[in-house]
């Protein structure tokens, strides 16, 4: 169990450091409207990831068990979006670039943070093809299993945003002054978003029941 709350920690880890959607909103929340507007903003995030985890415990890995062949395509399609994002995380801006946003009320932030998480492909591909991977019949209830994984990647995913939401303005400063450390960061990322879809499109595994 203890190789499957790693390997998961270490996917979570990837995606969440590889700018997306959730990054691109929190990071501009917190540049342009501060800390508090940031932290508001990853409540919504948070309880977007709790939805698609109930949603994937709950019902899509029986449909993947009695639909191999969906369970196959998804997988694949896991493996391409995580060799796109290798891709981009070498192509991209910076997501810690300043602009100008409107002032929003904290339910809007809050609101807004949910929606961007729940409309994430990154978030989707996560618990309908990556998190399933780790999942493994021997080491007891796969949904218990699951919601214990999921976990995981959501600690890791508020922890890395909790820090980048609280230290924004100042990495965004501190990269603009050192585009070097932006350029490892990218390569780095790939590197390791690349070798995740190297595993994730050769494996055979089917879906646990």
């Amino acid at each position: 169990m203890l190789t499957s709350l790693l390997g998961v920690a270490a996917v979570a880890l990837g995606m969440v450091l590889t700018p997306g959607p959730n990054m691109m909103y929190l990071v501009s929340r917190s540049i342009t409207r501060g800390r508090r507007a940031g932290m508001v903003s990853l409540g919504g995030v948070a309880i977007g990831f709790l939805v698609y985890l109930t949603a994937a415990n709950l019902g899509l890995s029986v449909i993947f068990v009695h639909v191999p062949e969906l369970y196959a395509a998804v997988k694949l399609a896991g493996a391409g979006y995580l060799g796109w994002l290798a891709v981009q995380s070498l192509r991209g801006a910076s997501v810690f670039e300043t602009r100008d946003l409107p002032v929003d009320s904290p339910r809007r932030l809050f609101t807004m943070g949910l929606l961007t998480n729940l409309l994430n492909p990154k978030a989707a591909i996560l618990y309908l093809s990556l998190i399933p991977q780790f999942v493994r019949p021997g080491n007891g209830p796969v949904v218990l299993q699951g919601f214990l994984l999921g976990g995981v990647q959501i600690a890791v995913s508020l922890t890395v945003n909790l820090v980048i939401v609280s230290a924004a303005g100042t990495i965004a400063v501190f990269l603009a002054r050192r585009p070097g450390w932006l350029r490892a960061q990218r390569w780095f990322m790939s590197t390791v978003l690349g070798g995740l879809a190297i595993r994730l499109a050769t494996d055979r595994a089917p879906a646990h029941p």
